[in-house]
């Protein structure tokens, strides 16, 4: 950017139209890994390696969602070029009657809070490569027909349009709508906030852009490119407001590229219902379904999780948590990913060994300025104290000497890197040799047995042999393609252990091939041993003869020779056995796992599965823990008669039956207020109701009802129904 010349002058740089992200670090996160960490000296170094592990991951997610939401984009953006393109050739009219919309219903699914990263992937993509007139729009803030004209309009011409806020104005516009839906002839208003604004606002904005001295920005955008509007949630509009708004731009169409984005989370019999037919005939819809939101998770798992490529991991019962937050809350990645988030904070935050949770090279510079006491805590894990104890005798200096510590250290934290590096292979490969078996015995989805392989040895439970009989039962073309997609898993990974068990797998392979040639053979011999003993049924016999004759077939099929496949099937399940047995393992069998595992689950279920009923009979019973004020301290946990007013109703109301007595109730709380006021017990005017004391209770009371906690009751006009019980 920089310029020379010889005489002064003024130089202009237009802006870059990408921005760059920059990345910021939140202070009250840096200091809550400052203060608030257990061992201070090594804050530093976690919150760096926390904050640089999250935003490769964070990065990867993003990669990621675009990945998987490119389909259903590329196709929004070829739906709307074809529209527009139409719009000025001559079978236009024959494609579409020049008063319809051109509608994209857009199927979301009931994640609701994916819903605006997928909604502004969309409005950048179609700003860089399709039209720059591009608006989005929620119900919150469309309760009117014009809020919503001024919201578009707006938005679209970036300046402040005038809208009147009187009745007459919404009158006005609900009779041009019953015209418009009435009448052929298009009726247009001189107000500020109309769609004729923006026909002269559009028509001033592509004579800019034609002009012969102007050079076009991009030769992918049309002279006279669309204007696409973004219902983000469909199902929240009103319906009027959203017919009128159809009814309107549909007379516009002539002068106004219009097109129309619905977001749908329910269903696309949504429009039917909110749209009578003299509307949606008006709309040209095509309907796009985006990815379902379980595959999307079991894509994130899949990508970020399983996988060695972050040492960071979460243990069987944190995950369990996270997946049904997912599955009976919200369905949202999102708010998966945000769980992920904060497992991953929790951990650098709450484990001081956690500097070791990172790459070799910066493993060995950490591990070398451990500390004693990181040296001791070391000795204190329950996976260290196995390991010593299945050492020799001279392996036991290693609780007295720290230098031989941090060695063998360093030598463990490799050794659950080689872990993790044999553990997903052989998980993704159990997965593909089970996961389309009967009833499904290890789980049709990879997180199942992932959730399995934690918690247990997975070779131990009954769905594991249930399994391994099913694969015994399996024809030779069926097992030959799942054994082909283990070896295609196999095959990149960088391990001694997995590459000779990749050898043994190619070479079974190659014999599954040869089989046939020699089947025929086999057959042939082993049908004329089964028949010797069927011909002598044919000779007449006596009964002790045919007795023996039977007892002789029985025995011929027992007897029966196993088959050249069945002896291959048996060797190759017989590897994969040991395959499975080598490397899934719990985590909890390695040593030194407490490092890179997170396994405080109610830690993660008490900041993400909010129970709202308990946090707010906490604050009204303990204020002082939420307010911080000297004064609301008490040291029998009761509540102070200077905490607020909702504060004292609450507790006083904890006090009563089923069936409240306001009077009483007020007569106990000015009670309880004329003495934080310091007034004289004796004196007449102690507990006496003013009017600001009668207006603070009838609030409280209020409060409480809002809450939840009380309601009025039919059966006694003064009195209230208590809807809690017990105390807190």
């Amino acid at each position: 950017m920089a310029t020379s010349s010889v005489s002064t002058g003024c130089f202009v740089f237009k802006p870059s139209t990408k921005k760059k992200k920059k990345e910021i670090i939140s202070p009250s996160l840096d200091n809550y890994f400052t203060h608030g960490c257990e061992v201070v000296e090594t804050s530093d170094i976690r919150f760096r390696l926390f904050y640089d592990l999250w935003n490769k991951i964070e990065k990867d997610t993003e990669l990621l969602q675009d990945e998987l939401n490119r389909q259903i984009l590329d196709s929004l953006l070829d739906f709307t070029r074809k529209r527009s393109s139409t719009r000025h050739h001559s079978d236009w009219a024959s494609q579409m009657r020049a008063s319809e919309i051109p509608t994209a219903a857009l199927m979301l699914g009931v994640n609701v809070p994916d819903h605006d990263m997928t909604f502004q992937s969309l409005s950048e993509l179609l700003q860089q490569s399709v039209t720059p007139h591009v608006v989005s729009v929620q119900a919150k803030e469309c309760s009117a027909l014009k809020h919503l004209m001024k919201k578009v309009l707006e938005r679209l011409m970036d300046t402040v349009v005038a809208a009147e806020d009187d009745d007459d104005d919404e009158e006005e516009e609900d009779e041009e709508a019953a015209t418009l839906q009435q009448s052929s002839t298009p009726v247009h208003r001189s107000v500020h906030c109309s769609l004729s604004v923006l026909c002269e606002w559009y028509n001033t904005q592509t004579k800019k852009s034609s002009s012969p001295g102007k050079k076009r920005s991009s030769p992918s955008k049309d002279q006279h490119p669309p204007i696409v509007i973004i219902f983000k949630d469909l199902e929240a509009f009103n319906k009027k407001v959203l017919q009128d708004f159809i009814l309107i731009c549909s007379r516009y169409m002539e002068r106004l590229p219009l097109t129309f984005i619905f977001g749908i989370a329910t269903s696309p019999s949504t429009i039917q219902h909110m749209l009578p037919h003299s509307v949606s005939s008006l709309l040209c819809i095509q309907l796009f379904q985006s990815l379902s939101c379980t595959q999307h998770l079991a894509t994130v798992i899949d990508k970020l999780i399983l996988t060695p490529k972050f040492l960071f991991k979460m243990t069987g019962k944190v995950m369990q948590v996270l997946i049904s937050l997912f599955l009976y809350h919200d369905f949202s990645v999102r708010n998966f990913i945000k769980g992920v988030q904060l497992a991953l904070l929790e951990h650098f935050h709450s484990q001081p060994l956690s500097v070791l949770c990172c790459k070799k090279k910066e493993a060995v510079r950490n591990t070398a300025h451990l500390s004693h006491e990181d040296l001791e805590r070391i000795r204190q894990l329950p996976s260290f104290t196995r390991y010593v104890s299945q050492q020799e005798s001279q392996e036991q200096q290693l609780l007295k000497d720290d230098a031989h510590l941090k060695e063998v250290s360093y030598k463990l934290i490799k050794e659950l890197c080689k872990y993790h590096k044999n553990y997903y292979p052989t998980l993704r490969c159990l997965h593909a040799l089970t996961s389309s078996l009967p009833r499904y015995p290890l789980g049709k989805q990879i997180r199942e047995l992932h959730l399995i392989c934690l918690e247990k040895n997975v070779w131990e439970t009954e769905d594991y042999q249930s399994a391994m009989k099913l694969l015994n039962m399996l024809a030779k073309d069926e097992l030959f393609a799942l054994l082909q997609r283990c070896a295609e898993i196999l095959q990149p990974v960088n391990s001694k252990k997995i590459k000779s068990t990749l050898v043994q797998l190619e070479d079974m392979l190659s014999q599954f091939q040869q089989l046939d040639a020699g089947a025929g053979e086999f057959v042939q011999c082993d049908e004329e041993r089964l028949a010797t003993p069927v011909k002598n049924l044919q000779k007449k016999t006596n009964l002790y003869q045919l007795q023996k004759a039977l007892l002789e077939m029985n025995e011929s099929r027992r007897s029966k020779k196993r088959s050249p496949y069945e002896n291959l099937r048996s060797q190759v399940l017989e590897l994969i056995d040991n395959l499975v047995k080598s490397h899934l393992s719990p985590p909890e069998s390695q040593t030194l796992y407490e490092v890179c595992y997170y396994s405080s689950s109610s830690t993660v279920r008490r900041h993400l599965n909010a129970t709202p009923r308990t946090s707010i009979q906490s604050a009204l019973s303990s204020p002082y823990y939420y307010l911080l004020n000297e004064r609301l301290k008490t040291d029998d946990g009761s509540v102070s008669n200077s905490a607020p007013d909702i504060c004292i109703v609450h507790k006083l109301h904890l006090e009563c039956g089923r069936l409240i007595n306001l009077y009483d109730w007020m007569q106990a709380y000015s009670t309880v207020v004329s003495a934080a006021e310091g007034n004289d017990p004796d004196s007449d005017n102690f507990g006496k109701v003013d009017d600001v004391k009668h207006a603070r209770f009838i609030r409280a009371v209020s409060e409480l009802e809002f809450l939840g906690f009380i309601k009025s009751s039919k059966q006694k006009t003064d009195h209230v129904a208590r809807l809690t019980w017990g105390g807190c």
